[in-house]
Parts: C-alpha cells; structure tokens; sequence
C-alpha cells in the first residue's frame, strides 16, 4: 500500500514499520553523527532568522544545496533579500562570501582573475571574486555567454586557470546564482545545458503579510550587515564533513527505483502532459534527486531515506530540467503543475 503524504511533510517524519523497513543500510552515517549535524542545521537556520523572515523552504533548499556541494539558482522578483539570505548563510557557516553583479560588459577575468605586469615586481596573478566560499552571482543573465561560461566551469571543476596556472577554489564552494523572472531586455537566457549545472532551481515569491510587518518594523534593509549580530555556529571544515556524511546517509534499492519511475515519467509520451514536455530530465536529474533526498533526510535528523525526502526535493530538482513546449506556454502549463502531476501518478514503493 503506498505512503500517503501530504503537503505539509516537509519537516520530520513519524517512523513506522514501513518506514524502518528502509532503515536496514549496512554501510551508513550513525545517529550519532546525524544528530550532531541536525543540531547545527537547527542552529543556523535558527541565527538566519533573525534576519531573514519566513521562507524556510527556501532556507533549507539552500542548505541541501550547501552540504550537496552543488550549486542553486534563485528565482526571484528584486527586493526579497535574496543577496541578505546568502550572506547571512555564509557569516552563520564560518564561510567567506563575494557577491558578484552581472552585468552586460562584464569579463570572465573579472570574475576569475588576471596577469598583470608591474614594472616593479614584474608579472603577477590577481585572483577575482570567485576565490570564496559563498558567491552571489547576482542576475546572472544579464552577463554575455563567454562570461556566464567561466562562472560555470568553475562551479562544475572547482578550479580556474589564469594564465598558465591552474588554482583550486576554497572548500566548500558553493554558488547562488539569481535571475529576474520579470524583465526580458538586455539579457542573455541561460543555456539548457548550463542550467542543467545546477543542483536546484528555486522560486522565491513575496512574504508572508506577517512577515513583511516584521521587516517594516526591523527595517533591515537601512541598516549595515556588520550591525546585525549574526554568530557562526559552524566552520568550513565541519561542512565539508556534513558533505561527506550525505552520501553516508542509506538509501534503499525500493526508494532508488522509486526516483527512476519519477525521471523516467518526464520522458513517457503516453501521459496527460507528455504533450508539453519537449525534453525530459536528464541522467544528471537523477543524480540530483538522489543525492538531494539524502540531504533533506539528513535535514530531517535520520540516517536514510523515506519517499517523502524524494518528493520534498523533487520540485527544486526538475524545474529547471523539463524543456517545454511553445503548447505549454500558450496555455499557461508550467514545470511545476507537471512535476506534481507525475508526484502524485508514480507509486511509492
């Protein structure tokens, strides 16, 4: 009989004999260890909302993306403290941030670095922003083609070459890139094939009415970052541990079928919406749904994975990787309304 979930279950789950029956891995993260990185991941998103109000769905996209070691794109109308949300994510991680603006004459060596040559001390390397922990890469579409290329061979190899010399970049690495859904002039969309780079594809919308009555009276956006008395409650090294302990978290062979029929109903040209879809996900979507449910069950403070983990990231993996057609534009069907669609059709083991 299938789990019945609801919409709602985007925080811990009860256990039951179904759900134990998944918790049989030899090979996995102890409660030990999970509970010491539950304990952080409550601590960080406890320091960020001081600052950021509401949006913790966003919050803990951002932070499967993080201990994923892969990258997310953030849609999102300006003015949501999207840049206040990642720099606050990154002073709470111990981690240091750049924030990089795109824009149209911008050089992938403003982005990467350069040689220069000093008459004194004769050529030397000049690194750029991309040396940080944590980069903003704010509306990455208004950058030409060659440079939103160099930010994304950086993200894929963890290294940049300048000049002659390859450099590694720090560890963790992880970039947030933004887009703005609302202008279309003096952009450059982003490539399938680049955005496929991307771990997650997140929506941001407006605040909660209560939430936005809080940032009126706190007024953040007139006060200086260094003002807001965020403390890091973690460091480099200790994620980089969690990034190991994500893939020591178990995931059945029932669950890993279960994400297969998922991905493979994107490619099916016999359901209600195959008509829409131009392209399916690809091989990389299933990579990403996997190792996405294996963070958000690591979110939720066990050491392996229920169906609701799969279906809790299954919207921030695929949004960005189901290529539609002109028909789905002109009658307003959008990735998200499929992606339910095939949630709610697939049977959960």
């Amino acid at each position: 009989m299938p789990v019945k979930t609801k919409k709602k279950d985007k925080g811990k789950v009860k256990s039951s004999a179904k759900d134990e029956a998944y918790n049989k891995g030899a090979k996995r993260a102890s409660m030990s260890e999970v509970k010491k990185a539950s304990d952080i991941f409550n601590e960080i998103k406890k320091e960020i909302a001081k600052v950021f109000y509401g949006h913790e769905d966003i919050v803990n996209s951002l932070l499967r993306g993080v201990i994923c070691g892969g990258h997310v794109l953030l849609e999102g109308i300006p003015g949501v403290a999207k840049t206040l949300l990642i720099k606050s994510l990154a002073k709470v991680s111990g981690c240091t941030s750049k924030r990089i603006q795109f824009t149209v004459d911008l050089l992938p060596t403003d982005i990467i670095g350069l040689t220069i040559y000093d008459p004194k001390k004769g050529f030397e390397i000049v690194k750029g922003p991309i040396f940080s922990n944590f980069i903003i890469a704010d509306e990455i579409n208004r950058a030409p083609p060659k440079t939103q290329s160099a930010l994304i061979e950086a993200m894929q190899e963890h290294n940049v070459t300048i000049g002659k010399t390859t450099f590694e970049l720090p560890k963790p690495f992880f970039v947030m890139a933004t887009e703005n859904p609302i202008e279309t002039e003096g952009v450059y969309a982003l490539p399938e094939a680049q955005i496929d780079r991307f771990l997650f594809k997140l929506k941001m919308a407006y605040p909660e009415e209560k939430h936005e009555l809080r940032l009126m009276e706190e007024n953040v956006t007139f006060r200086k970052f260094e003002e807001i008395n965020l403390k890091s409650v973690t460091s480099p090294k200790q994620i980089i541990g969690m990034q190991k302990l994500v893939h020591k978290i178990y995931i059945d062979e029932k669950i890993k079928k279960y994400i297969l029929k998922i991905i493979n109903s994107t490619r099916r040209k016999d359901f209600l919406y195959s008509e829409f879809i131009q392209l399916g996900a690809s091989p990389r979507a299933s990579i990403a749904l996997f190792i996405g449910s294996k963070a958000e069950a690591l979110l939720n403070g066990r050491n392996f994975v229920l169906p609701v983990d799969v279906k809790n990231v299954a919207h921030d993996v695929l949004r960005h990787r189901l290529i539609l057609s002109y028909k789905a534009q002109a009658e307003n069907i959008d990735t998200d309304k499929i992606i339910e669609y095939i949630i709610k059709n697939t049977e959960v083991p």
